[in-house]
Parts: C-alpha cells; sequence; structure tokens
C-alpha cells in the first residue's frame, strides 16, 4: 500500500485537491450540501467507474508506440470527464434541450482533444523515430556522422536524447584513444622499470662479486664501491616506494588526514629538502610564498606532491637554469606553481606528461634518475586532496600549476 502511495503521489494529490475544489466552488454558489453531496456522488462514481476502465486500457497498452499511448492517455481523460459531466446532468433532471446542447458541446470537444492527442502523439512517434534511426546511422559503421541525417524536430526532451546519442561517438572515441594511451603507458612501465631495476642490479652484484672475490684491495676504490652500492641500493628503494605509492593511488586506498597548514612553511620545507641537490647541479632554486596562505590539505601528501615537482624541475634544468616556486591567490582557489627553465615540452606530449612512466624526447631525459613516476604520482595525490593540477609552455622552460581550495 505504502509504494502504491508512493508511486501515485501526483495523482493521489491532484484528485483530493480536484474534490477540494469542487466542493468549495459548488459551496460558494449558495447550493444546498445535499444537492452538493448527490452531485459529487454520481459524477465521482461515474468518473471513478470510467477512470478504473482506463487504467486497464492504459495496462493493456503499455507495451504498445508511444502515439497510441498518447492517444489512450487523453481518450481515457476525456471518457472519465464525459462519464462524469453526463451522469451529474442527467441526476439533475435538466431538460431534455439542454441535454442535447451539452452533448453537442462534449462531442465538438472530445473531438479536438482527441484530434490534438493524435497530432502530439505523432509528433513523438516521429522524433523516436528520428532517434532510432539516428542511433542506427550511427552504429552503422566507423566514420559515420550525424550530420548526415536530416536535423531532428521534436521534443525538447527527444532533441536532447538525440544530441546525447550524435555525440556518443566522440565520447567513444575519446574513451578508446584514452585506454590505448594507458595501454601504451603500461607497457612503457614495464619496460621502463624493467631497465631501472636491471641497471642497478647489475651494478650491485658485479661490485658485491668484486668485493667477495677481493678484486678490489685499494681502500679508495673499496669506499667507492661502498658508495655505489648504497645509492644504488636507495635508488632502488624509491622505485619500489614509487610503485608502492602509485598502487594505492589507482586502488584508493590512500589514508589521508587533513589539517589547516600555512602554504609558505610546507614550501619552505620542500625546497630545502632538494636545495643540496639543485646546488650540486648549479641550479638555482628559489621560491616566492605570500604570508597567510593557507589551505586545509592532507600534509604529507602535498609536500610529496610538491618534492615530486621540484624534483622533476631541477632535474630537466640545465646547469646555470632557475627553478621557482611561487604561490598566488584566485578567489577562494590557492595557485601553486613550479616553472623551470628545461625549454618546454612539445604541445603533442603535453597531454601525456602525468602517464605513467612518460619521460618525453632526449632534451628532458638526459638526467635518467628516476622511475617516470613523479609526474603521475603527483597528480594523483593532488586529485585525491581535492585539487587538480595542469602544465603548461612558459618562456623558457614549462610551469606545473596545482590549484587547491584556499582556506579563508
Amino acid at each position: 500500500m505504502k509504494a502504491f502511495v508512493r508511486r501515485n503521489a501526483v495523482f493521489i494529490g491532484v484528485v483530493i485537491s480536484g474534490l477540494a475544489l469542487t466542493v468549495l466552488a459548488v459551496r460558494s454558489l449558495g447550493a444546498p450540501a445535499g444537492d452538493v453531496l448527490v452531485l459529487l456522488t454520481l459524477a465521482g462514481s461515474a468518473s471513478l467507474a470510467a477512470g478504473g476502465l482506463g487504467v486497464v486500457v492504459l495496462r493493456t497498452l503499455r507495451r504498445k508506440s508511444l502515439r497510441t499511448q498518447i492517444v489512450a492517455v487523453a481518450g481515457v481523460a476525456l471518457l472519465t470527464t464525459t462519464s462524469g459531466v453526463v451522469v451529474a446532468a442527467v441526476g439533475m433532471f435538466i431538460s431534455s434541450h439542454d441535454l442535447k446542447a451539452m452533448f453537442v458541446v462534449l462531442a465538438i470537444s472530445v473531438s479536438v482533444a482527441l484530434g490534438g492527442a493524435v497530432q502530439v502523439g505523432r509528433q513523438i512517434g516521429e522524433g523516436a523515430q528520428g532517434v532510432r534511426d539516428l542511433a542506427r546511422h550511427l552504429a552503422s559503421g566507423i566514420g559515420a556522422d550525424a550530420a548526415e541525417l536530416p536535423p531532428l524536430r521534436s521534443a525538447p526532451e527527444l532533441q536532447q536524447v538525440a544530441d546525447e546519442v550524435a555525440d556518443l561517438p566522440r565520447r567513444l572515441e575519446e574513451l578508446r584513444q584514452r585506454a590505448e594511451a594507458l595501454d601504451r603507458s603500461r607497457r612503457e612501465l614495464v619496460a621502463w622499470v624493467s631497465h631501472d631495476l636491471r641497471s642497478p642490479l647489475a651494478t650491485i652484484r658485479a661490485m658485491a662479486e668484486a668485493l667477495d672475490d677481493r678484486m678490489v684491495t685499494d681502500a679508495d676504490t673499496v669506499a667507492r664501491y661502498h658508495h655505489q652500492l648504497r645509492r644504488d641500493a636507495e635508488r632502488l628503494s624509491a622505485l619500489v616506494d614509487d610503485l608502492f605509492e602509485l598502487s594505492r593511488i589507482n586502488s584508493g586506498s590512500l589514508d589521508l588526514h587533513s589539517e589547516r597548514i600555512d602554504l609558505r612553511s610546507i614550501v619552505t620545507e620542500s625546497v630545502s629538502s632538494i636545495t643540496h641537490r639543485a646546488e650540486s647541479k648549479g641550479v638555482l632554486l628559489r621560491a616566492e610564498v605570500a604570508a597567510g596562505l593557507e589551505v586545509d590539505t592532507p600534509v604529507a601528501e602535498l609536500s610529496r606532491v610538491l618534492r615530486n615537482l621540484i624534483d622533476n624541475a631541477v632535474r630537466h634544468t640545465p646547469e646555470g637554469g632557475t627553478v621557482e616556486v611561487r604561490a598566488r591567490t584566485d578567489g577562494d582557489v590557492v595557485h601553486l606553481t613550479v616553472s623551470d627553465e628545461c625549454g618546454g615540452i612539445p604541445e603533442p606530449d603535453l597531454d601525456r606528461v602525468f602517464d605513467v612512466a612518460f619521460r618525453g624526447d632526449a632534451a628532458r631525459t638526459r638526467d635518467h634518475q628516476g622511475g617516470g613516476l613523479g609526474l603521475t604520482i603527483a597528480k594523483g595525490l593532488v586529485e585525491a586532496c581535492d585539487g587538480d593540477i595542469a602544465v603548461s609552455n612558459a618562456d623558457r622552460g614549462c610551469e606545473f600549476t596545482v590549484r587547491l581550495p584556499r582556506v579563508s
């Protein structure tokens, strides 16, 4: 019963409101309460009987065309109205002349209403047919274009459906291209990881064998071997950490704890962690962040994003270049920008910069450190923090911009 009421709440509300308005209207004319009750009983009984018959008819026709159902709905409404009026008129004992006049008026009204219903049903049916023809045309083969069909002239709702159907090939093509790009990225990831694992492992094995066989006895050389072993082990550990972080991002298992922080402090800390590397490479690293810029975000994740972006900028900036970290506000959004002097990124590669294992052309891969996962991880972490990240070419290099909600 409750389910029936929920499904038909609008219908029940309209019926009750109509009855209440009818009673008020009749009472306002000064009609006796007894006459009002008789009139409502006669008209209501006839209308309910006709309406019940109409419900049976509509349930029978529910699998028919829209045109048929619209005409049936109009017919049921007219039958309900006509039966109520006729029974009420007969019960009121009006003259035969007035009764005939009423029948003439009803006949004209019913004819016009049914004709309008047929016309509306025809238009909706043609619109639905147009949408079906459009879908069949687009499904006929690759290269099918919605513009090859005549424009659809129908109700706005059907036009919206047609527009969505017409836009499906474009969206499917985008999804296909994206799937191909992801598959290509996965293959590149396997190749890069295999290379980045094999190289340090080969070095570690060769040096370990040399030390184990006492082929190297000079103290300076032994110390250099130990230093190289430690560096390769750290490189492998960093690669494993990146793979683990990427796995957590892709699986949605990040454990994020947001807190209100001053952006200047976190930028200063991130810059300080990479300053030594920048100085050893001859790259000037500087930051410009106004005081009082606060964001509500996970600190550890944002720190890693900044370190990845700054490290990437330093790695691709030649000696004598400059890497800048800047922050500004734009309304309720904080823009955090890391710019370098890498020479820019080719336009076709801009959309792939955040793909797994992407490293670009030789100009951007002069430094082979890293597993090609830093920017992918940065993008995943920024999006997990309810922000977004973008890249664009600047005068002498490129800019990575992180946008985060500002805390007022």
